[in-house]
């Protein structure tokens, strides 16, 4: 599908985020997840560190995550009654695909630690927008367990790597209501000096 920069333009000021509940089937086929993937490495990187790495997680991957997510939970929640639980267990299997962006920052003189976590996010972006203009619906959460070393182990991550966000990619099944926006005369300044 060829797009003009109109077409882009319009995709950027109308991009709204979907439920991860509200994302069904199709998702990227393995060809458009790679062209994904190769956008979101296309990001700001000062350095060439490559701060960023993804994890794949297709739906029944993410059913067997939720095992983990579940178990962690009831760790923390004996007493968590089943229909919690359940809502725990599906974290990751909502959404047909979810990519996770790790974070993983290193020491370096030209390439502050907030600079590197920036170009992590900056990769959850492109990949939000890319699969976009693709045609899909996302939603890019991170939820407690981003934040859960336990679960994070069990993901594979390194000690001093962090979840930047899932992107939850799919089909919406509804489209999205639109929300209120931030009106730019408040949030906007000009320098001037």
């Amino acid at each position: 599908m060829q797009q003009t920069a109109s077409d882009f333009i319009s995709l950027l000021r109308t991009r709204r985020s979907v439920a991860p509940r509200l994302l069904t089937s199709p998702a990227p086929t393995p060809e458009e997840i790679e062209t994904l993937l190769t956008i979101a490495a296309r990001v700001p990187d000062h350095a060439r560190l490559v701060p960023w790495r993804f994890i794949v997680i297709p739906q029944a991957e993410g059913r067997r995550l939720g095992d983990t997510i579940a178990s962690v939970f009831l760790q923390d929640h004996p007493d968590a009654e089943a229909e919690r639980v359940t809502v725990e267990r599906e974290r990751l299997a909502r959404a047909p695909l979810v990519i996770a962006v790790v974070s993983r920052t290193r020491e370096h003189p030209k390439a502050p630690e907030w600079e590197q976590i920036l170009s992590a996010g900056a990769a959850c972006m492109a990949l939000t927008v890319a699969a976009n203009a693709m045609g899909y619906a996302t939603n890019w959460h991170t939820e407690w367990y981003a934040f859960d070393r336990r679960f994070l182990d069990v993901l594979g991550l390194a000690p001093a790597e962090r979840i930047a966000g899932f992107i939850h990619i799919g089909t919406a099944a509804e489209p999205p209501a639109e929300r209120e926006r931030p009106v730019l005369s408040e949030i906007v300044t000009y320098y001037r000096s």
